[in-house]
């Protein structure tokens, strides 16, 4: 073999590992790649060259789900169509269709071919520009032929007042389009607006008329024709701006304003930005070697990661990231315990921006524990805008699982551990620290020595309600009230007594033979997910490899097959940590790829596709967890992160970690 096609092969692999394609398509089953930049969010749809969601992160409203702030769907501007000398191509008229999600470079593409031409189609929403996206078509004639390109603006039957506009700004040597829609969120609180505009390129000559047509009130469009010879290419862009009033006052200027800034850049300076940004991201990844498979999926959990979130930003991610409405676009305990250790390890600046948004809405927390009869920070099950409790009344999660008031508290502590950051700590992390600890000083039921008991909560486990004596939830609450002292303690501070003191008389039950009990009435019943073993990890409240293992081997088979993804991959970061490496890999594969929906991938809640959405972050961010502090063998405490010697499962030859940062202190 020479050395050219071994060169090739190679390339051929690296690429493979980082795109995931998609020719062959079940229309009932269909499940959409998600491209974001952690502010836009927009899902693929089957049909060829259209959009089928868009949200927008940390904009919400009250409409159409249980009374609460939802996230908002936007105005979609983003779908297209192409008549060819007259006739829509659509899947019927497809010879070849072929939808490609490029993870390296955050990118949607579709390759079609038609009797008449092949096109393809880029979408990618603009990482260096928060509120910017990109469209790319290239038509390739293969036959004398007109087309007929048509851009729809369509705004969702629950946006109010919608208005449409076009208009052209002329310049001697430019001609600036804009096509916008401005509209009102349900409730009339907030304005929202997109803009397009258009980029052709000179070499293909004089840039053809626009022609714009108001449809319904809800649609318009603009559509322009363009005549190829057989042979001849021709290719535009794009560029579309979203915003609202959450960012600006004044919604439609911005995004007119910002649709004008990328057309006058051009396509070649927004993608090599966009590729950059890319670029610097992936600067933090998991490189494996022995099952190519396991890295490309992998590289999927970091995607999705990556793209629901950014820094700087002080905005969070739910369970579902930026794929649409499920969980209402909610902020739960998931980010804090699930998906964002991956990311304070691989980006610590994104991970602070999780942080920033629980810290700017702390007096929303103080209020709900004053509301409660408690003292400090009680945060809420589910959280949107304004940081108040948003669980549909129905679901008792609301106010019973209060354990997020700890996992939050730990996430800040955590953050502290990697960076060391006194300055911050003072100012943002013990603040946080210290008010969690005085909620829980205030919550437990103080019943004599060794039992300061928690009672009627809920715990990890949500199929036992309103039960006294919680492992999960005693077990946080120790530990964040031990950070809290150890943050005063490095801070030059008097921390309350009190603190360590009811930590040490809060109970962690057992049975008689020494297991640890997952509350004062369980009775060894099915549990949805890992409770009482995430003492174990991540917590490392226990620590003795036989307690250990006496926990996992009780707890997993009473594990649901049904249960959300991220319980199974705990046991997987378990049974590596007790060197069961294979043992851990094949719980590891089980914790996602059961839950695998067509055609890209995409991790559902719970196997066969059960739970509420099929894009679930929150089982990435577990299953990340049981790569980096399983497999990887990273560590994370008072001496900062280390990494020991990575554990190898027969199937794997290589685990690589590389970061953008230099927290890492190998040994």
């Amino acid at each position: 073999m020479s050395e050219t096609v071994k060169e090739n092969d190679l390339k051929a692999m690296e690429a493979a590992s980082w795109s995931i394609r998609a020719n062959q398509f079940d229309q009932s089953i269909y499940y959409g790649a998600m491209v974001a930049n952690g502010f836009i969010g927009i899902v693929s749809d089957l049909k060829p060259m259209a959009v089928k969601e868009v949200v927008l992160n940390g904009v919400y409203d009250r409409y159409q789900r249980g009374r609460v702030s939802n996230i908002l769907k936007g105005i979609n501007p983003f779908n297209l169509r192409l008549d060819v000398d007259g006739r829509n191509q659509g899947m019927a008229e497809l010879i070849q269709y072929e939808q490609v999600l490029n993870m390296k470079q955050a990118s949607f593409n579709s390759h079609m071919e038609g009797e008449k031409c092949k096109v393809n189609y880029e979408l990618m929403a603009l990482r260096h520009l928060p509120f910017c996206s990109m469209l790319s078509i290239e038509v390739q004639a293969k036959q004398d032929l007109e087309f007929t390109l048509f851009n729809e603006i369509e705004s969702p039957d629950h946006l109010r007042d919608v208005r449409n506009y076009f208009s052209e700004i002329d310049r001697p040597h430019v001609k600036i389009p804009l096509l916008s829609t401005v509209a009102k969120s349900p409730s009339g609180r907030i304005s929202l607006a997109a803009s397009n505009s258009y980029i052709f390129e000179e070499a293909h000559g004089e840039e053809p008329d626009l022609i714009h047509e108001d449809w319904d009130f809800n649609r318009h469009l603009v559509k322009f024709s363009k005549k190829l010879h057989e042979g001849q290419t021709y290719r535009f862009t794009i560029v579309v701006s979203i915003c609202t009033t959450v960012q600006t006052a004044d919604p439609q200027n911005e995004a007119e304003r910002l649709s004008i800034y990328a057309k006058m850049e051009g396509r070649d300076r927004l993608l090599h930005r966009h590729l950059e940004a890319w670029k610097k991201l992936w600067k933090s990844d998991i490189q494996l070697d022995g099952d190519p498979q396991v890295q490309l999926e992998i590289r999927l959990m970091l995607y999705y990661l990556y793209s629901s979130v950014r820094a700087g930003t002080a905005l969070s991610l739910s369970p579902v990231g930026l794929s649409g409405l499920g969980y209402n676009g909610h902020v739960f305990w998931d980010t804090e315990l699930w998906m964002y250790p991956a990311l304070l390890v691989m980006h610590p600046e994104i991970a602070k921006s999780i942080l920033d948004y629980r810290f700017d809405r702390i007096e929303a927390a103080r209020k709900n524990a004053f509301k409660h009869g408690f003292k400090g920070l009680m945060f809420p099950w589910e959280s949107a805008d304004d940081g108040s409790e948003q669980t549909p009344v129905w679901a008792l999660t609301g106010p019973f699982q209060q354990h997020i008031t700890a996992c939050v508290a730990w996430a800040f502590w955590k953050y502290f551990q990697l960076t060391q950051d006194k300055t911050w700590l003072r100012e943002k992390g013990y603040i946080v620290l210290k008010g969690s600890a005085e909620f829980w000083c205030s919550r437990v039921e103080r019943n004599g020595p060794g039992n300061y008991d928690i009672k009627n909560v809920i715990g990890a486990n949500e199929f036992e309600e309103n039960i006294d004596n919680n492992a999960f939830t005693n077990g946080i609450v120790k530990t964040v009230l031990q950070f809290a002292t150890e943050a005063a303690e490095i801070l030059g501070l008097e921390a309350d007594p009190d603190w360590l003191h009811v930590a040490e008389n809060i109970p962690i039950l057992q049975f008689e033979d020494g297991t640890t009990k997952e509350n004062a009435t369980y009775d060894g019943a099915e549990i949805k997910q890992a409770d009482v073993n995430l003492l174990a990890f991540p917590l490392d409240l226990i620590s003795e490899e036989e307690q250990i293992l006496k926990d996992l081997n009780f707890y997993e088979p009473r594990m649901s097959p049904e249960g959300p993804a991220m319980g199974f991959a705990t046991l997987a970061t378990l049974r590596a940590k007790m060197g069961e490496w294979d043992r851990a890999y094949e719980i590891f594969i089980r914790s996602y790829r059961s839950n695998g929906l067509p055609p890209f991938g995409l991790m559902a809640e719970c196997a066969d596709g059960k739970g509420v959405s099929p894009y679930f972050v929150t089982g990435a961010g577990g299953a990340l967890q049981a790569v980096l502090f399983g497999f990887l063998n990273l560590t994370l405490d008072q001496h900062g992160l280390k990494q020991g010697e990575p554990r190898l499962p027969k199937k794997v030859k290589q685990f690589k970690l590389t970061l953008e940062h230099d927290f890492l202190n190998k040994t």
